[in-house]
């Protein structure tokens, strides 16, 4: 099964410095003494996650838990004596012999289910965003400590060339400290219609309520949650802020060295009372770091927003040059625009010429994980890095819900200090029944 995507497809003849960490695969036998792994989810992204990982000759794919039937044809044909579940819980009950997992399922149950194995001493691959509030993510960083666990998050860009290069090329000084970077997505993972009012029959081989898992019990309503549409509801997605903000402010994040902002604002029109918002522009502040000047600022916009004219005339990519997905830093002495998965540009172009961008090599982030369970190497986006990443981008998705307040954020004490009302969406309750020890 080749591992692709439609994102990766796109970029896959870009002229990078070194080969992109993303490759075709074939499933190749395991042999003995493999490291034994069970995934949660069947199809989607689980499916490409499962096939990236099964890249590795020495992992093993066990079991399986997977809510839909529906969704398991591939797997029974690429994987027959793997044993499957339709409770995540019974597989983690049942299967005493597994080393690993992959949490690849809608956002609302990555913590659930990862703690849930984290506790058992099992080591987590888990899918981006690593949770849906901030509260899961602190504690899944804090576990994954404590237990000494193997851990990575799906942002398979971080261990990318594009991505060492975009990192390399800011802590080189090249454009002097960072005074404001501006990164973008162009998608809309939002809705601005109310939830139908509507009860659908719940589909054959579909179990609902355990899809639901730690979420309040709800109508089924067909086309409306499942498949993927998930990601636009407050209750299960995180819009598209908490989806690609993942991926694209990770560069950010690591080149910066950025930590607590000192503010957070939204500009616009927050959700509504069950969707995200479509549009979205949120501005942090943040103290200066070795490579950012003192009050650096990082705006992200996504859905029809877009950085100003002016930033985007610095770049030359004004309008509909300007890439779909992306970054620009703007230093004290120039400019980088770095579209998303792609070779990053400097400008002025005349004041770069002579310059020799850093050769750097991406590696698998797949197989990095599996070779680290193995006690081969570390992992690059360990929850010791991507769970403070995770809280960075939540606290983002948590400003929209209170649009023009500058909201001051106390990270130690997982605390907005000046609007006592939004640290009700720092922590969720989980359904009775499926409380989850360490949560």
């Amino acid at each position: 099964m080749p591992r692709v995507t439609r994102r990766t497809a796109l970029k896959a003849a870009a002229g990078l410095v070194a080969p992109f960490a993303w490759r075709y695969h074939t499933l190749a036998a395991p042999p003995s003494g493999a490291v034994r792994h069970a995934s949660f989810g069947a199809s989607g992204m689980a499916w490409a996650d499962v096939g990236s990982l099964a890249a590795s000759p020495h992992l093993k794919l066990v079991a399986v838990a997977e809510v839909d039937k529906t969704k398991l044809g591939e797997l029974k044909k690429r994987f027959p004596d793997c044993r499957v579940y339709d409770d995540f819980r019974v597989l983690l009950e049942k299967e005493k012999e597994l080393d690993s997992v992959n949490v690849s399922t809608p956002d609302h149950m990555h913590a659930p289910i990862a703690m849930t194995a984290m506790n058992r001493g099992l080591h987590v691959y888990g899918q981006k965003p690593l949770t849906q509030t901030i509260h899961e993510a602190r504690r899944l960083t804090e576990v994954a400590a404590a237990k000494k666990l193997v851990t990575q998050m799906g942002i398979q860009v971080h261990s990318a060339a594009v991505h060492k290069q975009v990192v390399k090329l800011i802590q080189s000084g090249i454009i002097g400290k960072v005074t404001e970077v501006h990164s973008w997505s162009g998608k809309s993972w939002g809705d601005t219609a109310p939830r139908p009012d509507k009860t659908d029959p719940v589909p054959a081989g579909f179990d609902w309520d355990r899809w639901l898992g730690v979420a309040a019990d709800r109508p089924f309503i067909k086309d409306y949650y499942h498949p993927g549409e998930w990601r636009k509801r407050l209750d299960f997605g995180t819009g598209t802020f908490g989806d690609m903000a993942c991926h694209i402010l990770d560069p950010v994040y690591g080149a910066l060295g950025v930590t607590t902002p000192t503010s957070i604002r939204s500009e616009l029109p927050g959700p509504n009372a069950d969707n995200w918002s479509l549009d979205v522009q949120v501005k942090y502040v943040f103290p200066g770091t070795k490579y950012a000047a003192e009050g650096v600022a990082l705006t992200w916009y996504n859905g029809t927003a877009r950085p100003p004219k002016a930033i985007q005339e610095k770049v030359e990519a004004v309008g509909d040059k300007l890439a779909f997905q992306g970054s620009i830093y703007v230093g004290e002495k120039g400019v980088m625009y770095s579209p998303a998965y792609d070779t990053p540009t400097l400008f002025p172009k005349d004041q770069f010429v002579a310059i020799m961008y850093p050769e750097v090599r991406g590696d698998d982030h797949y197989v990095q994980f599996v070779e680290a369970v193995r006690g081969n190497g570390t992992t690059s986006a360990p929850f010791s890095y991507s769970g403070p990443l995770t809280e960075l981008v939540l606290l983002g998705c948590l400003a929209t819900r209170f649009p023009k307040a500058n909201l001051s954020w106390d990270a130690k004490a997982l605390k907005v200090t000046n609007l006592p009302e939004a640290n009700r969406f720092v922590r969720k309750a989980y359904r009775k029944g499926w409380e989850v020890e360490g949560l």
